[in-house]
């Protein structure tokens, strides 16, 4: 056997032996707090950014990559410092 590669026979579970999936198991799976259900994830941004097309100069778009990721966020900062927000 190749170190490696895990052992599939020993990890390898019989789809028929799953645990039934109840009422009781669906309950269990949604939190609920005051009776309210609790949604998951990042909770909504109170002024989200909106998805735009806009059309730049390339030597513009390169120099703005060229510091790495984040070259989106660079350019929002930079608009805003202009805009005088």
């Amino acid at each position: 056997m190749i170190e490696n590669k895990p052992d599939t026979a020993a990890s390898w579970v019989d789809p028929d032996d799953a645990p039934e999936l109840t009422d009781d198991w669906f309950a269990r799976a949604d939190q609920h707090h005051d009776g309210r259900l609790v949604k998951r994830g990042r909770p909504p941004l109170a002024q989200p950014k909106l998805h735009i097309n806009i059309r730049l100069d390339a030597d513009v778009v390169d120099r703005l990559k060229a510091d790495g990721p984040g070259w989106q966020s660079r350019a929002n900062a930079l608009l805003r410092k202009a805009m005088g927000l």
